[in-house]
């Protein structure tokens, strides 16, 4: 399968098999006007199959929020053809608005304008913290 040549754009690579659709939505990538390809369980040696975007735009997002969807992805910008820059993720310290706590419990449940605010308290596999009631959070795997 052949995809165009992206001249100025971003690729993320290494997704593990299945989160693509997670990553278009938290990025909104659906509601851009330039080409996004998905690709969804692309053979790969060092993973056995594995999720990739291709975005035909240079976008401001959110490293943090990618970070902690899947930590293993590799984030490569394109500018004039070539790679400009690869930047590899890990699980991020500290996530602010991007989850929200699911104790009911939690001041956060009742005081809306607050900041959902987690900390990451054991890096492998990742468990976040909620920063007022402890609640713990993991991504699902």
């Amino acid at each position: 399968m052949n995809l165009d040549f992206i001249d100025n754009g971003i690729v993320l690579n290494h997704i593990q098999a299945g989160r693509a659709m997670q990553i278009v939505e938290a990025l909104k990538l659906h509601e851009l006007e330039s080409t996004v390809a998905i690709l969804k369980n692309v053979k790969s040696t060092r993973m056995g199959k594995k999720d990739l975007i291709k975005i035909d735009e240079m976008i401001d997002f959110d490293v943090d929020a990618l970070g902690f969807i899947d930590p293993g992805i590799t984030v490569t910008i394109i500018k004039h053809g070539k790679i400009a820059e690869k930047k590899y993720l890990t699980p991020p310290r500290t996530l602010t608005n991007i989850i929200r706590c699911k104790n009911p419990r939690c001041i956060t449940s009742t005081e809306q304008e607050i900041n959902q605010i987690f900390s990451l308290a054991q890096p492998e596999p990742p468990v976040y913290r909620c920063q007022y009631c402890q609640a713990a959070y993991t991504n699902g795997k």
